[in-house]
């Protein structure tokens, strides 16, 4: 019989990973990563990755498996945890998926539109548009582009602005009109149950203050300095990583 899925999802620092442990302990289940950092081998503290214990304890997939220079996306996670998932129903165990990177859970719940993967060259050449013409005059020209993308985001997004140029630039298709077609489905039929923890936000402010103590404690200052050694492109996402 195959298991409901679980989602865990919800603020950083509220106690998500020790909450999917007790779960998959006792409802023998394995735990999948669904934060968009915490998949870097790269950078373990300053991500908050579990514990090696932890990860003895309770298997724990997509965790540390992915190298920094790498850019890793949605698309690229949807699949993997798909072939994850699948797994684990054919063993007859829970999936237990937690994070607090909403959009990946969104578009493995609700689908992803299946937009080509934009060259490097392209994303190299919006970064440096930028840089060029400066903020104002980049959201004049995507606001030319694609009005309807552009007022769905903040202003200040230079990730997604640049996002709305690339895709029209590259596929000659605004990203409006590539986001009504049909979505690639991931979990047909399966069946799934989320939780959604909200504190209150004086308390995830404390928990945010402590676990910051606690990773610069622990070495978070010396792991982002040999991650500098790495002389990897400051457009990557994992230099955007942050505790």
């Amino acid at each position: 019989m195959i298991k409901p899925l679980i989602f865990i999802v919800g603020p950083t620092a509220i106690g998500k990973s020790d909450l999917a442990i007790k779960l998959a302990k006792k409802l023998n289940g394995e735990i999948i990563n669904a934060d968009s950092m915490q998949v870097y081998l790269n950078l373990n503290i300053l991500t908050a990755r579990p514990s090696k214990k932890d990860q003895k304890l309770i298997p724990h997939h997509l965790y540390g498996y992915i190298d920094g220079s790498i850019r890793y996306n949605v698309a690229s996670w949807c699949n993997d945890i798909n072939n994850i998932i699948k797994k684990n129903n054919k063993k007859g165990v829970y999936s237990i998926i937690v994070g607090g990177t909403g959009m990946y859970v969104d578009k493995l719940l609700h689908g992803l539109v299946q937009i080509p993967s934009i060259p490097e060259s392209i994303k190299k050449e919006s970064e440096n548009l930028l840089l060029k013409i400066g903020i104002n005059n980049f959201i004049d020209k995507v606001k030319n582009i694609d009005e309807k993308s552009l007022n769905k985001i903040s202003k200040n997004d230079t990730s997604r602005l640049r996002r709305i140029w690339e895709v029209y630039e590259y596929t000659h298709m605004t990203l409006t009109c590539w986001l009504s077609k049909k979505n690639l489905n991931f979990l047909a039929n399966q069946k799934y149950q989320l939780y959604l923890f909200t504190p209150n936000r004086k308390e995830i402010y404390n928990r945010v203050n402590q676990r910051f103590i606690n990773m610069i404690d622990s070495g978070a200052i010396d792991e982002v300095k040999k991650l500098n050694t790495l002389d990897f492109d400051k457009s990557l996402p994992i230099m955007k990583a942050h505790g």
